[in-house]
């Protein structure tokens, strides 16, 4: 891997330099103060629909608290001057560990979504994971994003037809791998929203990808454009109420020739079912707490589920990161990437593509000087390591 020519930690020089001219970040440098910061420009719906959780939140609290059980234990006099995060996840290079965790109908937050999320991560070189659940098509998110890295989030369908034309699509407009959530086949008890009777797919917000795709809109009689309820009340049952099971999975890679990664995982005997069924990757998750309330904490299982795996798939991480300090236990733990959501959607209710790239820029540059001061220069040095972190008491 080369050296990259600027660390990602001159962010920091960055904005000291244009202190000399009185200019200060127009958004926090620490992303756990933005969801404060979103709720001053943000209505309730669109707000509780990104910040809420699962019945009392005590899944969220759990993804939180799991990360307070862990401390880095830095060590000193290592040569960390020039450091290389650089890595290749599942066939995609990327600057550093990190990806854009899929987050669905972003427009609710920036009327530009997953276009300026997109332009934002192509920018910096960030993978960005499409939602299925996206306010912009599979092809304009994906000519937003240029040349720069781009993978595919698939809730699945429930119409087999709807399902193979979806990753049609998604291959010819050049996405390389494909994430399939299994934890979010129906909508878990979410008070925030209900309590606003907010749910944006009902009025047709956040469905256009499958509005847009030719199997779907063949079992219309009217197009979603002059009937949007007949389109809704079709997409409801399709994407929503239907479990499922592990036999389907040979569906996606006889129509997927990429890389199949399943996001979800939380318990050793599925991430081996994964690998059995041959599956190229898991993303230990569960979905930020917006599913399950008083599930165990996604941190709480990574390095069980890393061990078992045994490098025969590739194991990423998310929920509960908010910075890059989290992100860094996280990868010490054995994670081959994270992935994060909501910091850098407060980013696009903020500031559009330019909180986008602040609050990803962030994230790294305090990924790069948290592991750089901690004594490590790559990740090679860092996984090698069997004492980078400790496990409070």
């Amino acid at each position: 891997m080369s050296t990259p020519a600027v660390p990602l930690s001159a962010y920091a020089a960055e904005i000291y330099f244009r202190g000399l001219a009185d200019e200060r970040p127009s958004l926090p440098t620490d992303p756990t103060r933005l969801e404060a910061a979103a709720r001053e420009v943000l209505a309730d719906g669109p707000y509780g629909y990104v910040a809420g959780g699962a019945g009392s939140g005590a899944t969220m609290r759990a993804n939180r608290a799991a990360f307070e059980r862990y401390r880095l234990v830095p060590r000193m006099l290592r040569d960390t001057t020039i450091r290389n995060w650089s890595t290749t996840v599942l066939g995609t290079a990327m600057p550093a560990p990190l990806l854009l965790a899929p987050v669905g109908v972003l427009s609710i937050l920036h009327a530009d979504g997953e276009l300026a999320v997109a332009r934002a991560a192509a920018d910096l070189g960030v993978p960005m994971v499409l939602s299925n659940a996206a306010s912009h098509t599979i092809e304009e998110v994906a000519e937003a994003t240029g040349d720069g890295p781009r993978w595919f989030q698939l809730y699945w369908p429930t119409e087999d037809a709807v399902t193979v034309s979806l990753l049609s699509r998604a291959r010819e407009a050049g996405y390389t791998a494909l994430v399939v959530t299994l934890d979010t086949w129906t909508l878990g008890w979410r008070p925030d929203d209900l309590d606003g009777a907010y749910l944006p797919f009902l009025r047709g917000v956040g469905c256009a990808i499958p509005f847009s795709d030719p199997a779907f809109r063949a079992g219309l009689t009217t197009a979603p454009e002059e009937d949007l309820m007949a389109a809704v009340g079709r997409w409801v049952p399709m994407f929503t109420g239907t479990a499922l099971c592990w036999d389907r999975l040979d569906l996606l890679r006889e129509h997927w020739d990429g890389p199949i990664v399943l996001k979800g995982v939380q318990h050793v005997e599925d991430a081996l079912h994964a690998v059995d069924a041959g599956m190229d990757g898991i993303i230990v998750s569960n979905h930020g707490g917006r599913q399950v309330d008083r599930a165990i904490g996604a941190l709480e299982v990574l390095p069980g589920i890393v061990g078992a795996v045994d490098g025969r798939a590739t194991v990423l991480f998310d929920s509960g990161i908010r910075t890059g300090a989290d992100a860094a236990i996280a990868l010490a733990l054995g994670a081959d990437a994270v992935l994060i959501g909501r910091p850098y959607a407060y980013g696009l209710a903020l500031g559009g593509q330019d909180g986008v790239r602040h609050v990803v820029r962030s994230v790294l540059a305090e990924l790069d000087l948290t592991l750089a001061l901690s004594g490590y220069a790559d990740l090679p040095s860092l996984r090698a390591a069997k004492d980078a972190v400790s496990t409070l008491a």
